[in-house]
């Protein structure tokens, strides 16, 4: 009863959803139906699902170009290099975002008004990309994809920022890995989808072409809008949430000052560095593989489109499996080692011989995975909390870079040289990435360890320096008419401002920003 006389105090007189069981005598307010209630799980979970469609449009549209890549080479008569055009311009503007993303949310927009705009600039972008094609012209095709990424990275931020303000503690990482699984889905869908609709339409039409080239991808612009439906549902319940729960719109928490970069430890430029030398060893040959796999192994467009998107769907249920045992057993260092040797294995069995592609693409989606679980949360272990924000957002704009340039690389070697050489620059580069984690390896042992501890010694590391902070505070008297006492700080300030700097894991709640940057790109 006390609960209910709670819970009618905080709702006042909304009753904007249907009650459960009606009016009672004299027109007193029933508890909300579960459904319609903020505070209950059922309408999170609804409120889950709308958030994970939120991406799904930005993470189906992305790989079009992959998806139809022998249909936009024959049909716009381009070369690779062009090609691949379209991947840079899409890595170019996050150069810049991915450090004002958050801004944009925190202090401009809002969650909600800047995940309308966000989900916008991707609806715009793909439609003008699809118009590009329908049109056969290629510069407006480059406009659309540079238009689509000022929306898509930023529109990443925004929907673990919704996140982390309607979950806390465990049910965060389980809202991630189902985010996750959800991108993984949509890149997946786009991969095996589109060469069918792209045959429909032809069918349709009368013969390929340009024109059912825009109009395949015109179609594909539907899931955009869907995501951009679900941003508006999304802000709707929301706003609702604020006003019966009293609670205040979610922000990022980024805190960005480039100042901080140059105090930046050797330990985390060769996280940079892996960072770097290890996706662009990745996305850039998703990007081109189809027409790779039809040459070397004689597959079909279907069997091309299939092949390239194991890595994705490997990904989307091997991510939370993964991570959960990372989270377990500790040694970051060593799991990327790991999955740095089996992205160099993989590569060069696709490099130097003719074995089913499917096995090395199936230890590719594995060791990617892997990679983004392990490497990703060191950067919380290597600098103090409070650059965090800087540290993400500058990991994720050298990432961006890097893409671009080697986007446009990957295409001229293959035009001028062929997909041989191509791999050899891919292993190349993993090569680099590897010996940047031996070196992080040393580095690292000699600051101690902390990045390759096992678990167990986090946790003791942990609780030993809680019970060292609280032990040395005391509480201080200052005059100020009166003498009055300060309180000690919380709990919640000690661990923040102490376990981020020794390598023992913050809980999401207690580190928002954390949240919804060390997520980011790994959900791309």
């Amino acid at each position: 009863m006390a609960d209910f006389e709670e819970r009618r105090g905080l709702l006042g007189d909304e009753n904007e959803c249907p009650a459960a069981g009606g009016q009672g005598a004299g027109g007193a307010s029933r508890p909300m139906a579960a459904i319609c209630d903020p505070s209950h799980l059922l309408h999170r979970v609804v409120v889950l699902v709308f958030m994970c469609f939120l991406g799904f449009g930005s993470y189906f549209c992305y790989d079009n170009p992959a998806a139809l890549q022998t249909q936009v080479i024959q049909d716009l008569n381009l070369n690779t290099a062009s090609f691949m055009q379209l991947y840079a311009w899409y890595s170019w503007p996050n150069v810049v975002l991915c450090f004002l993303g958050g801004f944009l949310i925190d202090r401009v927009f809002g969650i909600r008004l800047g995940t309308i705009i966000f989900s916008l600039f991707v609806c715009i972008g793909q439609v003008i990309f699809a118009a590009g094609a329908w049109s056969n012209h290629f510069w407006l095709m480059e406009v659309g994809r540079f238009v689509f990424g000022i929306g898509g990275e930023s529109l990443a931020v925004a929907q673990n920022t919704y996140a982390v303000n309607w979950f806390k503690g465990k049910e965060l990482n389980l809202v991630f890995g189902l985010q996750l699984s959800m991108a993984r889905l949509g890149s997946t869908v786009n991969m095996n989808i589109m060469g069918w609709v792209y045959s429909k339409v032809a069918v349709a039409v009368g013969s390929p072409g340009y024109t059912t080239l825009g109009i395949s991808l015109m179609i594909a612009a539907g899931t955009c809008v869907f995501s951009l439906l679900c941003a508006l549902v999304l802000a709707f319940l929301d706003k609702r949430a604020e006003r019966i729960l009293h609670k205040e719109q979610g922000k990022t928490g980024e805190v960005i000052k480039l100042t901080d970069v140059k105090d930046f430890s050797l330990a985390l430029w060769l996280i940079f560095i892996i960072c770097v030398f290890y996706y662009v060893a990745i996305f850039p040959f998703i990007g081109q593989g189809q027409v790779f796999f039809i040459e070397k192994f004689n597959f079909s467009p279907a069997q091309a489109r299939a092949v390239n998107s194991i890595v994705y769907i490997i990904s989307a249920p091997a991510s939370p499996i993964l991570g959960f045992i990372v989270d377990k057993t500790g040694r970051n260092v060593g799991w990327v080692f790991a999955a740095v040797i089996a992205t160099l294995g993989a590569h060069m069995m696709l490099a130097f011989t003719f074995w089913n592609p499917w096995i090395a693409m199936s230890l590719l989606g594995v060791s990617y995975s892997l990679l983004a679980c392990a490497l990703w949360p060191m950067v919380a272990f290597v600098v103090p909390e409070h650059q965090l924000g800087t540290a993400y957002g500058f990991m994720q704009s050298i990432q961006n870079l890097g893409l671009a340039v080697i986007a446009i690389i990957v295409g001229v070697i293959v035009d001028v040289r062929g997909y041989l050489v191509l791999e050899v620059f891919f292993c190349a580069c993993i090569c680099i990435a590897l010996m940047a984690v031996v070196g992080l390896y040393f580095v690292d042992y000699l600051k101690g360890g902390g990045l390759n501890q096992s678990a167990a010694a986090r946790a003791k590391l942990q609780k030993e320096t809680s019970t060292n902070a609280e032990t040395k505070m005391q509480p201080s008297m200052v005059a100020h008419g009166e003498h009055a006492r300060l309180a000690p700080m919380s709990a919640f300030g000690l661990r923040n401002r102490y376990l981020s700097r020794l390598g023992a894991q913050l809980p999401d709640h207690c580190s928002t920003h954390l949240s919804s940057l060390a997520h980011r790109s790994v959900l791309k």
